[in-house]
C-alpha cells in the first residue's frame, strides 16, 4: 500500500520543498492550497491538487475527504499552511490579528482535528508535523500576533500528542528561524536587510527550506517512530545560544 501524505500550504516555499522531498522518498502526496490555479501551475495538471481553506472546519474536512476519495486515507499530515505578520502590537489592527490567528492557529487546529478523526475512524496509526516558529520560543520585536499564533500551535502539538499516543498517532512540530522563501524575500528584499537578518544567528545565514523539509519528512517517517509531542528547532542556534559579538 502506498504511503499517502496530505500537505497543506503546498504553494509556499516550505511546502514546495517538502512536496519534493516526500515524493523523492516514495510518498504519494495530496497538495492543498487556497488557489487551484496556482497549485497546478507549480505541480502540473497531473498532480492531486486540492483547493481548500483549511482555516475553517469545513475546508479542512473537505481537503481530507477529497484526498481519501482520490488516492486514499492519508496516514501523514504535513501542515505548512500559514502566513507571517511583522507588526508591533500598537499597529496590529483587530482585523490583522484575527487574520493571523485564522491562517496559523485555526488552520492547524481544524486540519489536525480532521486528520486525527479520519485515522481514528479507520483505526489506523499515523503521524503529523506542524510548523511553529522561532518567535514562539524567544521574544523577537514586532512579532506579537504571529508569536501568539505559533505558541498556540506548540501547545496544540503537545496536548494532542498526549491525547492520541494510545491510538499510535504521533504529532510533532518544527520551529524554524528565517527561511529563504518567497514570503521572506518580501520582508528582506534588499542585500543590506538580508545581511542584517543573517547576522542575528549564531550560525550566520538564512535557513534553507530544503533542510527543513528533510527534517519534516523524517518526523513523518518510521525512522522517527518513537518520537511524539516534540518541537524541533531549526534556527541556527537563535533560540538557545547567543551569537559571538564582534
Amino acid at each position: 500500500m502506498a504511503a499517502i501524505a496530505l500537505l497543506t500550504g503546498a504553494s509556499g516555499g516550505v511546502g514546495q520543498a517538502l512536496a519534493a522531498e516526500l515524493r523523492r522518498e516514495g510518498w504519494t502526496v495530496a497538495l492543498v492550497g487556497r488557489s487551484l490555479e496556482r497549485l497546478q501551475a507549480i505541480y502540473g495538471a497531473d498532480a492531486l491538487c486540492i483547493e481548500a481553506d483549511v482555516s475553517t472546519p469545513e475546508g479542512a474536512q473537505f481537503a481530507l475527504e477529497q484526498c481519501q476519495r482520490e488516492i486514499g486515507l492519508p496516514t501523514a499530515l504535513a501542515h505548512c499552511a500559514g502566513t507571517t505578520l511583522l507588526s508591533p502590537l500598537h499597529r496590529t489592527t483587530p482585523e490583522l490579528y484575527r487574520s493571523c490567528l485564522r491562517a496559523n492557529l485555526d488552520s492547524a487546529f481544524f486540519m489536525l482535528s480532521a486528520f486525527v478523526e479520519g485515522l481514528r475512524q479507520a483505526r489506523e496509526p499515523g503521524a503529523a508535523v506542524l510548523v511553529s516558529s522561532v518567535v514562539a520560543r524567544i521574544g523577537v520585536a514586532n512579532h506579537e500576533a504571529i508569536a501568539i499564533a505559533k505558541a498556540g500551535v506548540e501547545g496544540l502539538v503537545r496536548s494532542a500528542a498526549a491525547t492520541y499516543a494510545p491510538s499510535r498517532i504521533r504529532i510533532n512540530a518544527v520551529a524554524p528561524g528565517i527561511m529563504d522563501t518567497p514570503a521572506v524575500a518580501r520582508i528582506i528584499g534588499s542585500e543590506a536587510s538580508r545581511a542584517g537578518a543573517a547576522r542575528q544567528y549564531p550560525l550566520p545565514g538564512i535557513g534553507d527550506p530544503v533542510d527543513l523539509a528533510r527534517l519534516m519528512a523524517w518526523l513523518l517517517s518510521d525512522k522517527a517512530g518513537w518520537i511524539t509531542g516534540q518541537v524541533w528547532a531549526m534556527d541556527g542556534g537563535f533560540s538557545s545560544i547567543r551569537p559571538l559579538v564582534k
